[in-house]
């Protein structure tokens, strides 16, 4: 696993959106998972990671995992400037930033991998944490990347949160692929408005060109009952959560789950 994201230089490899396959992991600075926990929940959650970035004093959460982020960006507002200064020294890249600002530390992480070439981004630290408004403003960074450009998901030890948007004009469907284990749990909820063609494949509870509204819960829990299942939407926003339910007792690396 790379860390500072470069083949000879990140995005070495081109597709027909023009990065294709860079997997970029941020460290947060929220609550991180222990890496045993990791492994437990989303086996090769890593894999295939060639660029880490620590948000501010994420770097010492992703250093607790054994991880060597290749940049560094933030304020020093939650990692002591004393550290910026060391790091800087040891030439790791620093991109810095005012205290005073408009985004998060974690915003600009994503926006730093992005620009890195970056088409599929993991959040650890994202979720649970003293703050509240931060966790519900990272989900909100899910949409922050233009459909076809990357995928972005927030991870902890048992939740896995992604946003499908379906194209523009509604003639065409978006779908994501949930590989993981039966019995855990799936949560379709909509974003924003009605989320429409909703159709679903191996969930306890199907869906066939269903729609969603914000407020009920009906697609609160589903329960996946197979390794594939898949999600397909025709307009509209939908929050899918995956959670594991029994993860503490499986072995790390083992099952379908890729």
């Amino acid at each position: 696993m790379r860390t500072d994201g470069r083949k000879g230089g990140v995005g070495a490899r081109r597709g027909e959106r023009g990065w294709a396959g860079v997997h970029a992991l941020i460290v947060a600075d929220g609550d991180v998972p222990g890496r045993s926990a990791l492994d437990a929940g989303w086996p090769r959650w890593e894999g295939d990671v060639e660029l880490i970035v620590a948000a501010d004093g994420g770097w010492d959460k992703a250093v607790a995992l054994g991880l060597r982020p290749g940049l560094l960006v933030g304020d020093a507002d939650s990692l002591p400037e004393a550290r910026y200064a060391e790091l800087a020294a040891q030439g790791v890249p620093i991109e810095r930033s005012p205290t005073a600002k408009d985004e998060s530390d974690t915003e600009l992480a994503l926006l730093a991998a992005l620009r890195r070439g970056a088409t599929h981004v993991t959040i650890l630290g994202a979720l649970g944490g003293r703050r509240f408004d931060h966790a519900l403003a990272n989900i909100g960074l899910l949409a922050f990347p233009e459909p076809g450009v990357a995928q972005v998901e927030l991870l902890d030890a048992r939740t896995r949160v992604h946003l499908l948007r379906a194209p523009a004009g509604g003639g065409a469907t978006a779908r994501l692929d949930l590989p993981g284990y039966e019995g855990d749990l799936v949560s379709l909820l909509p974003l924003g408005g009605l989320a429409q063609g909703v159709t679903t494949s191996g969930l306890l509870y199907p869906l066939l060109n269903e729609t969603l509204r914000a407020g009920p819960a009906r697609g609160l829990s589903n329960v996946r009952s197979a390794a594939e299942a898949s999600v397909s939407l025709r307009h509209g926003h939908l929050l899918i959560v995956e959670t594991r339910t029994n993860a503490d007792t499986e072995q790390p690396g083992t099952g379908d789950l890729i």
